[in-house]
């Protein structure tokens, strides 16, 4: 089970992957990220702590891996010939770009940093640290994929209601779809 704190950024990462192969001008525009002011050490300390007891990391950790092998298969389609040196090279350049993803995790901390004072990320650890905390991190991942899940049968239930609403008022036209 992932919480939607996990899953949110995984799928951001799933999404920069995906648009790596993409032609500049394919890709769908994109808000440019905001410049973040540099947190002090204690709210950077801080919101790593938050991330680690939320366990981010792991939604990031094969992102290296991921995006060379990306990147080594987009290469292919245009470079057939090449398959043997691409797999050669994809080890090659996984093994020098190994450990890089850590800066998103530096990064998220960044954030975290810009988004909180200092004293609320360390009201955070706190909380986290607290029975309370401790229930939230163990029990909010089953309490979003139950979210989810219920989410997606009311989506499915409307768009049922939907479809009937758009036939009704078709048939009024005297057009039956």
């Amino acid at each position: 089970m992932k919480s939607v704190f996990r899953m949110l950024p995984a799928a951001g990462i799933v999404l920069a992957v995906a648009l790596a192969g993409l032609p500049a001008g394919a890709q769908p525009q994109q808000q440019a990220a905001p410049a973040l002011k540099p947190g002090s050490p204690a709210a950077i300390a801080a919101a790593k702590e938050i991330l680690a007891m939320k366990n981010a990391s792991a939604m990031y950790a094969n992102a290296v891996p991921n995006i060379v092998q990306q990147t080594k298969d987009t290469l292919l389609q245009t470079n057939l010939n090449y398959q043997k040196d691409l797999n050669e090279v994809a080890v090659i350049v996984a093994q020098k770009l190994a450990g890089r993803e850590k800066e998103i995790g530096d990064g998220m901390a960044q954030i975290y940093a810009n988004e909180f004072t200092e004293q609320e990320l360390k009201d955070l650890v706190t909380f986290y640290k607290s029975p309370l905390g401790q229930k939230l991190l163990a029990s909010e991942p089953r309490a979003i994929q139950f979210s989810m899940s219920y989410m997606n049968q009311w989506a499915q239930q409307f768009a049922e209601i939907v479809n009937g609403e758009f036939r009704a008022e078709m048939r009024k036209r005297g057009k039956q779809i």
